[in-house]
């Protein structure tokens, strides 16, 4: 049986070269900050495994993420100069392979529902080839691992060393940003185990007039997507909501459809998602890989779009949920 694991193990590894790279790079001012804090995420992915499987204590695993809010918050993190090609160079290879630069990405996602929907059937010796459960997340492994396959032959490049220091230097675009969804859906289940969502439901049935299905699911979508503009992540919003207004409100006591309720609920989550910095990775990062002088570009050439959708997802379940 292939294990889910084992690809968690290999982004560790991968995190860990990539950290031992930034070691001795001497182009970043700041590189044993940032090899601290990739190392500390790569170990994380290997430390893990012991504490799910109770042979070793959490404490040190959140002792390591303070660590790393530390050293992205201070900020002792930074960017070396990437080893790469000149942009002239760029622009002659991209208009020799065209089209078939998209080859590479669309690999993943057919790689993936290959995977999920076939491989998932097949056994060997009446045990199944891919863990019962993980056959997307494992689709998904296989899938970056094919794509950086085929990408290498795309382009012609046979020396490994290559796509992880490109992989590197991305990363170190990124920074500590591509860890904040993760971090958000943390905060998200917080705040439910505090009893956030419990104490907002019982406001929000005494402002709420009895009987007005269709304001309380104006206020589930517009609340889902405020929530997200402040916690930055639908998916952190989405069980504060859903357990205020989504499932006591409009399903359990309106009799709403709840896959339409929750669905659509998300989906004007994702609104929020459009119009907010904390939501770095979807719109300070682009902004910064693509240097644009307005860092917050993104951001208000979404406003309109995110508006016209919350109107029609709060207009989507009036119609469809009840």
């Amino acid at each position: 049986m292939i294990k889910a694991e084992w690809f968690y193990w290999l982004v560790g590894a991968v995190f860990l070269a990539m950290a031992a790279q930034m070691v001795v790079d001497r182009t970043n001012p700041k590189r044993l900050g940032s090899a601290a804090f990739w190392g500390l995420l790569g170990g994380c992915f290997f430390y893990s495994s012991w504490v799910v499987e109770k042979k070793a204590p959490a404490e040190p695993l959140g002792v390591a993420v303070l660590a790393m809010v530390c050293l992205g918050g201070f900020p002792l993190t930074g960017r070396g100069v990437p080893r790469t090609t000149t942009p002239e160079q760029r622009a002659a290879s991209a208009a020799r392979l065209g089209s078939r630069l998209f080859v590479p990405a669309l690999t993943i996602p057919l790689v993936a529902v290959v995977c999920a929907s076939a491989v998932k059937h097949w056994h060997i010796g009446g045990e199944p080839v891919l863990e019962a459960g993980s056959e997307t997340i494992l689709g998904l492994g296989f899938g970056a691992i094919v794509g950086l396959l085929v990408g290498m032959v795309v382009v012609r490049e046979r020396r490994p060393a290559v796509p992880l220091h490109a992989g590197r230097s991305l990363l170190e675009s990124m920074g500590w940003a591509l860890l904040l969804p993760q971090l958000l859906a943390v905060l998200g289940s917080i705040f439910q185990e505090a009893g956030v969502g419990t104490q907002v439901g019982k406001i929000t049935e005494q402002v709420l007039p009895e009987g007005q299905k269709y304001v309380a699911v104006a206020v589930y979508c517009v609340g889902m997507a405020l929530f997200t503009v402040i916690m930055g992540n639908a998916f952190a919003a989405f069980p504060v909501m859903t357990a205020a207004i989504g499932w006591p409100v409009l399903i359990q006591q309106m009799h709403g459809d709840a896959p339409v309720v929750l669905a659509v609920g998300m989906l004007a989550g994702f609104c929020g998602t459009l119009v907010t910095p904390m939501a770095a990775n979807f719109n300070l990062v682009p902004a910064a890989l693509l240097e644009l002088k307005d860092q917050y570009g993104p951001i208000k050439a979404q406003i309109p779009t995110a508006g016209a959708l919350l109107v029609c997802n709060i207009a989507i379940i009036s119609l469809f949920a009840f």
